[in-house]
């Protein structure tokens, strides 16, 4: 039994028979046309991210079997907090919002590729990429989540796996959300202030910069010089 395995990166539930794909498929004797059909069903849940796929052809039997990988889990994170991208300034400016939900979605998704020996343990290590990424969870810093989650507070909803929030719970996400976004512009708004009042300091004064202008000096007036009288010639006395 003779197999090949051809792996690739798709895009979440869009792949095509396009390259990569079909050009690394063809002559393999398969219905390439399946096989997307098939990767897109396995996929959909990754809709607009990179997702690690095998194709798994047995070139004998003309089958296939698929194995899709899943994105790191700061992707996985960033998609269920709706951003593109973390702060970048972890601990000074929030990127996004999260339920623990979301986490206990995500440490499901992710057990069979974890070195985590349990989802508490997955959990605090997602936490920890929240940390990175500037996220808050539950309205709060992951490192409080953490410790939360470290002394049983979410022991109910881990073990139940609950990841769909109730309507109070989306209210409740909706709100932290709004309160991320207000933090961000007032950031944004002290940084411009910050940035406008540095840039007066160092300005120029008035008549400094009408002297960079090139404004010629008004010079003062010249004094007049007093012009020596002439003596009287002497008669000399006979």
């Amino acid at each position: 039994m003779t197999k090949e395995t051809i792996s690739l990166l798709v895009k979440g539930g869009a792949a095509t028979a396009g390259p990569p794909l079909g050009p690394a498929l063809a002559g393999k004797g398969i219905n390439i046309g399946q096989v997307v059909k098939d990767i897109n069903e396995k996929t959909s849940a990754l809709k607009g991210m990179d997702a690690p796929v095998k194709v798994i052809v047995d070139l004998d039997a003309k089958s296939y079997t698929i194995e899709v990988g899943l994105p790191p889990s700061a992707a996985l994170l960033k998609k269920e907090a709706g951003i593109e991208t973390g702060s970048g300034t972890s601990g000074k400016k929030p990127s996004g919002a999260l339920k623990i939900e979301h986490i206990i979605k995500i440490a499901k998704m992710k057990s069979e590729n974890t070195l985590a020996n349990n989802t508490k343990n997955q959990i605090l290590e997602l936490l920890g990429t929240c940390v990175s990424l500037g996220m808050k969870v539950e309205g709060k810093n992951p490192k409080e989540v953490q410790k939360d989650v470290k002394q049983g507070v979410y022991d109910k909803k881990i073990s139940s796996g609950k990841i769909e929030l109730t309507v109070e719970e989306q209210a409740s996400w909706d709100e932290e959300k709004a309160n991320v976004k207000r933090e961000l512009e007032n950031i944004e708004k002290a940084a411009a202030q910050a940035a406008a009042a540095a840039q007066s300091e160092t300005s120029p004064t008035a008549a400094g910069t009408e002297a960079a202008a090139g404004t010629p000096a008004v010079a003062a007036p010249a004094k007049e010089e007093k012009k020596p009288e002439k003596k009287k010639a002497e008669r000399k006395m006979r």
